[in-house]
């Protein structure tokens, strides 16, 4: 019955967009660091979420709001994304790059610590989500796909102020603005969030804060960012067996960058330094921290130039990147490396840019796994000005985190023998678009190799990682947006379907920790209306089924009523009160509300 209410939906909305005319938006320009392209001109899958789309999201941080993406699954631990990890298109967690305006935010200890650093939603101007061989412009690590979350710039003179409560004794309390002094922009924002939990050992209490400024506006703009964020939190059953539910963590990671821009002629030159530093202390007992902890420091720091020259022949985007990590950690022991990461792509056009064709390469070193290189190339050809065709492909891997490579505990051990995983990528799609409609269609496939897993051979042993699995993923990934207006209102329809499947060989084993799970089925859809100005409403609904059967369904909704100055917001997640899981068996929170009050000053 749900499927069919959905259809019928999709349906009226269709015959009204014709009947409407839709607001025009500017288009959106793809910050890859290196050739920077108008959204329509890319020859990627990319999805595009801006500023508005997340005001009116029914989701409350960057895990939640991810989860409406067609080909991305977000495994969550809890409410708030507490402990959140990233797949794309069948990739681990380990698998996915995420960036902070161009900057890895990657973790040599681990993946888990990936979305340690949620940017608050008043931050963000947009994300953009990049899937497939196309990535690689981003370096290793991209397996599967990379999230680049671009910051907001050159606000307004402003302050606001946002007060939040909620189910399970949840709090969010958020003050911040923005200041134009002279030659410069500034912008600061602090956010606290806590809980006092949905089931035993949830609890939990958050800080972030965020600044950035701009210096010399009108030339030769310098950028610094800073962001910290600091989270204690009870992990009842996060990490080992859902039976250990004393298991408690604290984390605080931080991120300062400098970057800058500048043009002479036909090029632009854009360098940048940064030093990401995460410290991770978990207690496998909560009451009792003695019986087994572990703690680790995580520093990187980093400095990289990109550029593109425009000439006769097409535009030329190279980068240079080198970074030094250290890692002190009780269980990991003192480990460095240092890399060096040299990227050079070229775009062509021919037929009156009709066909684009951008073959690229990029060479790696790492002290610990010496050179790697991954070719690869993208090519785009317009049937016509709404309807384009694409294709990429290309190599990638992805080096071991010092955890898989030295991690020792009671039940797990880490090889140092481990090699790189490695893939080759492929993918068609097809999308139109015109002032009402974008269609995107995408089909893909990934021949990994050597992926790491942790297995054993007998029930009694401990769990040992192993580059033991070679997997063959095929996919199918669509999404339509439909925008329009009623009662003079802009009213937007978003429909997602991603299907996949995995075809394991070599693991002939018969116990592994990390036997695949990917979506098999994701279906998902949002509704964000309006009747009257002032008020809106989101209805989002996604689907999940899993390789191995399981199935799952959640709604969620959001009503926000703006009143001059003052906004007012009510989010009801999981509607029905579905009861499932994520990943590692951990239940998630049943039906559960947040009520938001925010004030802005102009």
């Amino acid at each position: 019955m749900k499927q069919i209410l959905l259809n019928l939906l999709l349906c009226l909305i269709a015959i009204t967009s014709v009947a409407q005319k839709t607001q025009e938006v500017p288009e959106t320009v793809i910050k890859s660091t290196r050739i920077d392209l108008p959204f329509s001109q890319n020859s990627h899958t990319i999805s595009i979420i801006n500023a508005e789309e997340i005001k009116n999201s029914t989701a409350q941080n960057v895990a939640d709001l991810l989860q409406q993406i067609p080909g991305i699954d977000v495994r969550r631990r809890g409410t708030d994304g507490m402990q959140s990890d990233l797949y794309i298109r069948g990739g681990n967690f380990n698998q996915t790059l995420l960036l902070i305006d161009g900057i890895k935010a990657d973790d040599a200890q681990t993946g888990h610590h990936t979305m340690n650093m949620i940017i608050p939603f008043e931050n963000i101007a947009r994300i953009e989500v990049i899937k497939g061989p196309a990535a690689r412009i981003y370096g290793q690590n991209a397996f599967g796909g990379a999230i680049n979350i671009v910051t907001k710039s050159n606000l307004e003179n402003q302050m606001s102020l946002q007060l939040g409560a909620g189910s399970y004794g949840r709090f969010n309390g958020e003050i911040g603005g923005a200041l134009n002094i002279k030659n410069t922009t500034h912008q600061f924002q602090y956010a606290r969030n806590s809980s006092k939990g949905y089931r035993f050992n949830t609890d939990y209490n958050n800080d972030n804060f965020f600044l950035k400024s701009t210096f010399n506006t009108k030339k030769a703009a310098i950028n610094l960012i800073g962001i910290f964020n600091q989270r204690k939190f009870g992990a009842n059953g996060f990490y080992a067996s859902p039976a250990f539910v004393d298991q408690y963590e604290e984390t605080q990671t931080s991120l300062i960058g400098v970057s800058s821009e500048h043009k002479i002629k036909k090029l632009t030159i854009k360098p940048r330094i940064y030093w990401r530093r995460n410290q991770d202390n978990y207690f496998f007992l909560r009451q009792n921290p003695s019986f087994f902890e572990n703690f680790h420091i995580s520093n990187k720091i980093g400095a990289e130039i990109n550029a593109n020259y425009r000439s006769k022949l097409g535009i030329s985007g190279f980068g240079l990147e080198l970074a030094q990590t250290y890692l002190s950690s009780n269980n990991l022991g003192k480990r460095q490396r240092t890399a060096v990461n040299l990227f050079v792509e070229h775009r062509m056009t021919f037929f009156k840019d009709k066909l684009d064709i951008t073959p690229g390469v990029a060479v790696n070193y790492i002290t610990d796994f010496k050179f790697h290189a991954f070719p690869g190339i993208d090519l785009g050809y317009k049937i016509n000005k709404n309807f384009k065709l694409y294709g990429n492909l290309g190599y990638t891997y992805r080096i071991p985190t010092y955890t898989e490579l030295y991690y020792a505990s009671p039940t797990t051990l880490g090889n140092k023998n481990l090699k790189p995983e490695r893939a080759f990528a492929q993918e068609l799609g097809a999308n139109f678009k015109n002032k009402f409609v974008y269609v995107n269609l995408v089909g893909f496939h990934r021949e990994a190799f050597d992926l790491i897993d942790y297995t054993k051979a007998v029930e009694t042993d401990i769990f040992t990682a192993n580059n033991i699995r070679k997997v063959n993923t095929l996919g199918l990934e669509s999404n339509v947006n439909f925008g329009f207006k009623f009662l003079k209102q802009q009213q937007n329809f978003n429909l997602g379907y991603t299907f996949m499947k995995d075809i394991i060989k070599g693991l002939d084993v018969p116990f592994s920790r990390y036997a695949l799970n990917s979506t098999k089925h994701q279906f998902t859809a949002n509704f964000d209306f309006a009747l009257i100005k002032g008020v809106r409403t989101n209805v989002a609904y996604r689907f999940i089924e899993r390789a191995d059967g399981t199935t799952y369904n959640v709604w969620d909704a959001k009503m926000m009523f703006q009143i001059k100055s003052f906004e007012i917001s009510a989010i009801m997640n999981n509607i029905y009160d579905i009861q499932y899981t994520e990943t590692n068996l951990v239940p998630m929170p049943g039906r559960n509300i947040m009520l938001n009050l925010k004030y802005t000053l102009k």
